[in-house]
């Protein structure tokens, strides 16, 4: 029989502090399965941004309702599809120039979150306001050994001109602690690593660990022998499979990384990290926000999969041409094409994602995707319009079941985003909030 265990226990070794997933054995013994305490069945935001707009007839259901075809930019997600609804009609006003002219993908990536448009400039004295993940933060942080996890696939200036007179801390920041402070987001999937599981204090066992190629898990394997023996047989298998993943991501960290020191050697430049193969950057990236959800380690997430107006070329793909050039279309079909590659290119990373949330257990019988609340989506919706109003938004998750899901939904016009964030604050037990230009909680999803 299992003994009680509590549910902040860490496995520790040199350098390493490594967390475990909600098991059986942290419900007291008096609490039936079906009864699992809040506190054991927590609901995780995560806000996952892709920049310059979406190709919109490949995205958007022609169909309401649970009846809906999925569209082609949207078919990698088949396998989540009743996991998730699409929400078509919500807008960000505030991402609009309303007078100040040109930068639309600043306005984009700083208002998603907020729903407050940005002061124009490219000096020091920036303004916004606090986003919805760092609302979250600031209210349930004190939850989690981390308030909130701030990620990304491309590293992005905090000073500077980066969109006609607007600072490049708009363009490169999703998440806002409050009016003048963006929250860097780390892009070196290593880092993470390191903050998640590292101890933040015995950096030569970090290095030292490092430099042998050695096992987290090894290290804590002491800490992890005597646990087990204090486990049932379905802890014992969850905390295999959970091991599993963290070793699998160990493994390939490695082996970049591996690559990357050859490559950088014979370039006569130092490493920096970053994965070239972009498709397996964000997947590493979307890991470790799964990592930190399953072990409880932050509830909230944001995630730039690049920086709006980003320029990159996919040719793994077969797209020569910069992303941010062949979102300005101007209807021309080779363009057009591009982007709905790149589009679908960029799902099938969040479907993977999704996928490896929706085949985690947890305690109360649900998938780690069933409680969640997973935002999807651009703050442009046509590329070459650059309209902030009927917005690409995919939200996936059952918010710990107060969601139906596999449906799309259509709102009226120009419906604010914000509201949808006001119901997902809502839903984590934060209530009567106003975020940006919100007017109150958002109708038919929760």
């Amino acid at each position: 029989m299992s003994q009680h265990i509590d549910r902040r226990t860490f496995l520790r070794g040199a350098g390493a502090a490594v967390a475990l997933p909600i098991l059986e054995a942290m419900i007291p013994s008096s609490v039936m399965a079906q009864s699992v305490p809040a506190a054991l069945r927590p609901v995780r935001m995560g806000f996952l941004f892709v920049p310059n707009g979406m190709s919109m007839p490949h995205w958007t259901p022609t169909a309401e309702g649970s009846t809906f075809e999925l569209p082609s930019v949207l078919q990698p997600l088949a396998g989540v599809r009743n996991s998730m609804n699409v929400l078509t009609g919500l807008a960000q006003h505030n991402a609009f120039e309303l007078g100040d002219g040109p930068g639309d993908h600043a306005r984009s990536a700083a208002a998603w979150l907020t729903g407050v448009h940005p002061k124009k400039t490219a000096g020091d004295d920036i303004h916004l306001g606090i986003s919805v993940d760092q609302l979250a933060a600031q209210r349930n942080g004190k939850l989690t050994r981390f308030a909130s996890l701030e990620i990304g696939c491309e590293r992005g200036a905090q000073a500077g001109n980066c969109d006609s007179g607007y600072s490049c801390a708009y363009t490169s920041s999703i998440s806002w602690r409050g009016e003048r402070t963006p929250v860097a987001k780390e892009v070196n999937p290593r880092a993470v690593f390191e903050r998640l599981f590292g101890d933040g204090k015995d950096q030569v066992s970090i290095k030292r660990r490092d430099f042998f190629r050695q096992s987290i898990l090894d290290v804590v394997l002491d800490d992890a022998s005597k646990l087990r023996g204090q486990l049932g047989h379905r802890d014992q298998n969850k905390l295999d499979e959970y091991f599993t993943c963290v070793r699998e991501i160990e493994q390939r960290l490695a082996r970049f990384e591996s690559e990357n020191a050859a490559f950088a050697m014979a370039a006569g430049h130092r490493p920096d990290g970053i994965p070239a193969d972009f498709a397996e950057h964000i997947r590493l990236m979307g890991d470790m926000m799964v990592l930190a959800f399953q072990a409880d380690l932050t509830r909230v997430c944001s995630f730039m999969f690049a920086n709006d107006g980003n320029n990159r070329n996919y040719k793994e793909i077969g797209v020569s041409d910069g992303h941010h050039e062949v979102s300005h279309h101007g209807t021309d079909a080779s363009k057009l094409e591009a982007k709905k590659k790149i589009d679908t290119f960029h799902v099938e990373q969040l479907a993977y994602i999704l996928g490896k949330m929706n085949s985690i257990k947890e305690v109360d019988g649900h998938t780690l995707l069933d409680n969640s609340m997973i935002v999807y989506g651009a703050g442009i919706s046509d590329g070459d319009r650059h309209n902030h109003d009927d917005l690409p938004v995919l939200f996936a998750g059952k918010a710990g079941g107060a969601v139906v899901t596999g449906r799309h939904i259509r709102y009226a016009p120009n419906t604010p985003m914000t509201n949808l964030y006001v119901s997902m604050l809502d839903r984590v037990g934060i209530h009567g909030e106003k975020l940006g230009d919100s007017t109150g909680s958002l109708p038919g999803l929760f």
